[in-house]
């Protein structure tokens, strides 16, 4: 698919944990850079912003389905099932230092007014460490009737096999979902109501006998979001719950670009800062 030249400059602003003004310094003070995005010129930063206002969530999936495609064509033994794991994490809305808030506290014996943050949820490919899809929506919220979409979304880009959550996405109906209807085997605890009620079907299979050995990969989704928050960012920023919204997701295509550069070299994922 052909990306936007305009819209590519928002990738490096996301990759750099930037503002728009300075993602405008940056594309002026490296030549090379521009010359791979095939800018003549340095774009003003109020550009950049109407250029993320104008991107629609469409194209930002058409982008990561892409980037999925190129990832698994580069396997040289591509499995013939994925083993897939939902989850979500937090991002902050804003850049508040953490030692501001511990001063504040300190000081005040107050903490800041709470405030609503970001979630993000994402299906990954547990043995390849990339996003295969997500969705963004403002927390707390419980994402136990988003998990069907998210592994539709998912299912697209690639067969699966194996679905992995934790307790958040406990119900008889996920597991139908994904056994039924993608025949694919689901892991998730059945954590939700007393140990006294009774409880049928999968859910009853899953507190008699739940698979330990199995359900221990899906803590490769946690090191996902460990290295996106070091490499990349812990933020979605804007001011309006759309714009941050497109934030997140743009997150989630960036470090699908990051792992397609480093495919290579990352035959295990590290959770250590670096540089894109």
């Amino acid at each position: 698919m052909r990306w936007p030249k305009s819209d590519s400059c928002l990738l490096p602003a996301s990759l750099c944990k930037s503002p728009f003004r300075e993602a405008e310094v940056r594309l002026g003070e490296h030549r090379e850079l521009r010359q791979v995005l095939g800018l003549v010129s340095v774009p003003d930063f109020t550009t950049l912003y109407r250029f993320l206002q104008r991107l629609d969530d469409q194209t930002i999936d058409r982008a990561v389905g892409e980037t999925v495609r190129r990832l698994r064509g580069s396997l040289r033994q591509k499995r013939k099932r994925a083993r897939v794991a939902v989850d979500a994490t937090g991002l902050a809305q804003g850049a508040v230092s953490t030692f501001f808030v511990r001063r504040m506290h300190h000081h005040g014996q107050k903490p800041l007014p709470w405030r609503h943050w970001l979630k993000w949820v994402v299906a990954v490919d547990l043995d390849q460490q990339f996003v295969l899809s997500q969705l963004a929506r403002r927390g707390p919220w419980n994402d136990c009737a988003n998990l069907p979409a998210v592994i539709e979304a998912a299912s697209q880009q690639t067969r699966i096999g194996l679905v992995l959550a934790d307790a958040e996405f406990d119900s008889e109906r996920n597991h139908t979902y994904i056994r039924k209807r993608l025949g694919a085997q689901s892991v998730i605890p059945a954590k939700r109501g007393k140990k006294t009620w009774r409880v049928h079907g999968v859910r009853a299979e899953m507190r008699s006998a739940f698979p330990r050995r199995l359900y221990r990969r899906r803590a490769l989704i946690e090191s996902l979001f460990s290295s996106v928050k070091r490499k990349l960012s812990a933020r979605a920023p804007g001011r309006s719950l759309p714009m941050q919204m497109r934030q997140a997701l743009l997150l989630g295509l960036s470090f699908n670009l990051y792992r397609l550069k480093h495919r290579r070299l990352f035959l295990r994922m590290s959770t250590e800062p670096n540089s894109f």
